[in-house]
């Protein structure tokens, strides 16, 4: 850093002419704003006058040996010092913040004071028990340095003012810093979490789209179409020939399942009354080789059970039964007896000769 002295430079012997006697000074650098012009004359330094436009035959810019340009306005000067912290491998760095302004520039040139953060490094450094605010700490307590070094430094500068000859020089402020490395991995878990919080809010939102959409479809097509409609996304007449679409095909697959339906149960229905009728008729052919049986008493028993009327074939199954011709006839006592004894008691033929009347 180049203050207060921003420049210094070595100025020759102006000599005079044999055309002119008046002498003038050509090598004298520019003055920047803000600064101002200090000349050595003989072991003199003088402040060319403030205020007042520079004259290069000005007695004392003729004599000078060498001019020091002076930055006298106000600056804020930041310098560092390491301290140490809990861990040997890891420091704190304290930053401390002063403000600085020329008031005598005659004295600054003087003192040759090139860069001011010279001085202040060394007051700064010489605080001894600075370094005490972070040896307890590790270093990522630094928020508690920060608190106990910005205490320690108001009352320090209070008690022992900073001083740099020929300005004036207050403390401002001082803030403590991590490592490097430290600051490098913190960062980098910072950028890490915000990631993660960024997909994850991402995710939430997709979410939350997603639940909408599908209560949107829940609510029909309808819905769906008018909303497309107030986004001017789905066109009017589009979205009606649509729906009209979506109708017809509604009642074309609701009239194919009817259909369907009602030719699925007419089949049954000839299925299961064909099943009836081939097992009344299985039924009376197994009972056609029986001796003695009111063949249409069954029929009737039948009929009532399946609650149908009869039909020619269980009629011609009924009327081929009673011709069956049955096995030799018993001895006449016994068999009328017992053709007796079954008329008595359930109403059958009375005689094995009825079967063939």
């Amino acid at each position: 850093m180049t203050y207060p002295v921003i420049a210094e430079h070595i100025l020759t012997t102006v000599q005079g002419t044999w055309w002119s006697r008046r002498r003038r000074r050509e090598d004298v650098p520019p003055l920047p704003p803000g600064a101002a012009y200090v000349f050595r004359v003989g072991g003199n330094y003088r402040t060319f006058p403030e205020g007042m436009v520079f004259d290069p035959c000005h007695p004392d810019v003729l004599d000078a040996s060498s001019v020091s340009v002076v930055d006298t306005r106000a600056r804020l000067v930041e310098v560092e010092r390491t301290l140490p912290s809990m861990s040997e491998a890891d420091n704190f760095t304290v930053r401390a913040a002063f403000t600085c302004q020329v008031t005598d520039p005659t004295v600054v040139a003087r003192q040759g004071i090139i860069d001011v953060t010279v001085p202040l490094r060394a007051y700064l450094m010489g605080d001894s028990d600075l370094p005490r605010m972070g040896a307890g700490h590790r270093v990522e307590e630094v928020n508690a340095v920060r608190i106990e070094v910005s205490h320690r430094m108001t009352a320090y500068s209070a008690i022992v003012p900073p001083r740099v000859a020929g300005m004036s020089v207050e403390f401002v402020s001082a803030e403590v810093h991590a490592s490097d490395d430290l600051r490098d991995w913190e960062q980098k878990l910072r950028d890490e979490r915000r990631s993660w919080e960024l997909q994850r809010g991402q995710r939430d939102f997709e979410t939350e789209d997603a639940r909408r959409i599908a209560e949107l479809l829940s609510q029909g097509s309808d819905h769906v179409d008018a909303f497309g409609i107030a986004r001017q996304e789905i066109d009017v007449t589009q979205a009606a020939a649509r729906i009209h679409r979506i109708a017809e095909e509604d009642s074309a697959r609701r009239h194919t399942a009817e259909t369907s339906d009602r030719a699925h149960a007419q089949a049954r229905e000839t299925a299961e009354a064909q099943m009836r009728r081939d097992m009344l008729l299985t039924l009376l052919r197994q009972m056609g080789g029986s001796e003695y049986v009111d063949y249409h008493q069954v029929l009737d028993q039948v009929l009532r059970e399946t609650g149908s009327q009869a039909t020619p074939g269980i009629a011609s199954a009924a009327d081929s039964a009673r011709m069956v011709e049955p096995g030799k006839a018993r001895s006449g006592h016994a068999a009328a007896g017992r053709a007796g004894a079954r008329d008595a008691q359930g109403g059958f033929v009375a005689d094995e000769d009825d079967l063939v009347d």
